[in-house]
């Protein structure tokens, strides 16, 4: 039976840090499956399809190297629940600091039992990785600042022209 893991996230944009643990994460499945939660309720700086591209560019030559499967879902209902329809018996979560464990383990706990069958993984970010949010490269990069050391190059080319067209108002 194929060990299928589903790592989700916003990934609004992808960076370093989700590279990170797609890297080990490959390791530990026969197929990863990366799920883009899609929120209504939030506006996010690159549409669904935008973090599809970028996260189909930057990952799947890391699974391609490693011999993992990978596909690409979104979703807006529960994690479990995507993780259910994908058939993934594994959820990967990446950690950086104790703050993400607290919350990380409070999350794994109420997953666990919505899906008892589904368990969770934690894996934690290298060193170099570990104080890269999103957040604070979308901050970064739309006040005009080089975040190329924590991002892949497609994403820094993306974020520019994104910053660039709001910019000059287009």
């Amino acid at each position: 039976m194929p060990r299928i893991a589903l790592y989700a996230g916003s990934f609004d944009p992808v960076t370093n840090g989700h590279l990170d643990v797609v890297r080990h994460a490959v390791r530990l499945s026969d197929r990863l499956v990366l799920a883009i939660g899609v929120h209504p309720g939030k506006a996010p700086l690159f549409s669904a399809d935008e973090r599809l591209d970028l996260l189909k560019a930057t990952c799947a030559p890391v699974a391609r190297k490693a011999g993992c499967k990978l596909s690409f879902i979104t979703f807006s209902d529960l994690v479990v629940d995507a993780a259910r329809r994908s058939g993934a018996t594994v959820l990967i979560r990446g950690l950086r600091d104790g703050t993400d464990l607290d919350y990380e383990m409070q999350m794994a706990g109420m997953n666990e039992v919505m899906a008892p069958g589904i368990q969770t993984i934690f894996l934690p970010a290298s060193p170099m990785v570990r104080p890269i949010t999103a957040t604070l490269v979308r901050q970064i990069a739309g006040m005009g600042g080089d975040v190329s050391r924590f991002v892949p190059p497609q994403v820094v080319t993306r974020l520019k022209k994104k910053f660039a067209r709001r910019r000059s108002g287009k």
